[in-house]
């Protein structure tokens, strides 16, 4: 099963530059929450700008670059759709975590996805795919809390597909 999880600001921007738009602690600890001990799934400009491998998880990078190659039994680097549909196993949850081409490249295939939707209207280059209200229904909607260290109004909105 894939999953993904995004931050979007104001027409689904998520990123400028290889880097997010926005970084509101609550959220960055939600992606942690949800993410922790299981598999994410990301594009190789999205694996290289981290600053280091996120700990306590495995990544699966998804590139094109068939001379990318990675030294850490942590990554698991993969050419193509069609490997990676070899590679997972569908009874286990992998979150899909960027970027905007993996993102749209995987949503045919997501069956959740976790926004985090910022009311900020923000410089972008990157972003989310639009979803299809005739494809998914929203579960769960709680309001951010906005203070010093959240400086956005932000929502977490959670859909499944129909």
């Amino acid at each position: 099963m894939l999953t993904a999880v995004v931050a979007v600001a104001n027409n689904n921007a998520i990123g400028k530059d290889n880097d997010l738009l926005v970084k509101i602690p609550r959220d960055l600890k939600r992606f942690k929450d949800i993410t922790t001990g299981h598999t994410i799934i990301l594009g190789r400009k999205n694996f290289q700008s981290l600053p280091r491998v996120l700990p306590n998880r495995h990544h699966i990078v998804l590139t094109r670059n068939k001379d990318f190659k990675v030294q850490d039994d942590r990554v698991t680097v993969i050419h193509s759709t069609d490997d990676l549909k070899t590679y997972i196993e569908s009874k286990e949850e992998y979150f899909v975590v960027g970027g905007g081409q993996i993102y749209k490249l995987l949503l045919p295939y997501t069956d959740k996805v976790y926004i985090t939707k910022v009311n900020a209207t923000l410089d972008a280059d990157t972003f989310f795919p639009d979803l299809k209200e005739d494809e998914w229904e929203i579960t769960h909607k709680e309001k951010g809390i906005r203070d010093e260290q959240n400086p956005y109004d932000y929502e977490y909105i959670d859909y499944k597909r129909i």
